[in-house]
């Protein structure tokens, strides 16, 4: 998208430079309106209307709403009762800033919306077992991990939802594994747990567009896995690859004119939180041992 030109004329209507065009707005252009579905509630809308929000207000979330959000996602389902999550709320600037500066993710930082990271926590369940003189050795497992991975994603995906049902906007922070060992020297973060994603949320300072997502050829099979070589599917992504050619096309202030399919083909992989060390400091962590 290009910005809007100033006008030379002076008795003219003043424009801004730095306000992007934006597009024609039509009823049922997926990219400018939420999807819907056949039965609908103020939950299901919510969920449906969810965008990535990377820029905030100055705005305090609060902390009645801060107390919510988090008992929501201690209420969230949990694998064998295990529990294996746990929060970390970082109200400390520098921390904040450091999080920022390993993620590289400059919006990470200042005092702008509230972020919290989601842990996976076995160290917790390793403690009572060690005061109970149990072996801690079920903690180091992979199949345990998975239990704890679970319940720190389901947690955090209800505080995320929480926080969209309240108008407040968010954005999942998968870049804290860039460098997981310093985010985990940061936390004060003990053996047996490991940092699992961050959430940004805060009062929205952007409208983006509706990102689509894959279709249902693709993503939904019955009985079996969905069948990609069918010439259905192949027609499906080749469409999707166009809209989501025309997203990138569309969206503010952003250069990237971009399908699906070639982003998997040119980056997959690549980014600074697919190629860092995670099993050796999982390993280094104590976890995933066998």
């Amino acid at each position: 998208m290009s910005d809007q030109s100033a006008h030379s004329d002076q008795s003219a209507q003043p424009t801004h430079p730095t306000q992007p065009v934006k597009p024609p707005v039509s009823d049922d252009d997926p990219l400018l309106t939420a999807p819907t579905t056949p039965v609908t509630n103020e939950t299901i809308r919510t969920q449906l209307a969810h965008r990535t929000i990377r820029a905030f207000t100055d705005e305090p979330v609060g902390e009645d709403i801060m107390d919510t959000l988090i008992d929501v996602a201690r209420r969230s389902p949990t694998s064998s009762f295990y529990q294996q999550m746990t929060i970390i709320r970082v109200t400390n600037e520098d921390t904040r800033n450091a999080l920022a500066r390993n993620a590289g993710q400059p919006y990470i930082g200042g005092t702008k919306g509230e972020l919290v990271i989601f842990v996976a926590d076995l160290h917790r369940n390793a403690v009572i077992r060690e005061r109970a003189g149990q072996p801690t050795d079920p903690a180091s497992t992979i199949n345990a991990y998975q239990q704890a991975g679970r319940d720190t994603l389901i947690a955090a995906q209800n505080y995320v939802i929480a926080a969209e049902s309240l108008g407040l906007g968010t954005v999942y922070l998968g870049s804290i594994g860039a460098k997981p060992q310093e985010t985990i020297d940061l936390l004060g973060l003990p053996a047996h747990t490991y940092p699992v994603v961050g959430v940004l949320v805060g009062h929205p300072a952007q409208e983006p567009q509706f990102k689509p997502r894959l279709p249902r050829e693709l993503t939904v099979g019955v009985d079996v896995y969905p069948d990609l070589d069918s010439d259905q599917a192949r027609a499906a992504l080749d469409d999707y690859d166009a809209l989501v050619t025309r997203y990138y096309d569309m969206r503010n202030l952003n250069s990237r004119v971009d399908s699906f399919s070639n982003q998997i083909i040119s980056k997959y992989g690549t980014s600074p939180s697919e190629t860092a060390p995670a099993m050796q400091v999982m390993n280094d962590q104590g976890l995933i041992q066998r």
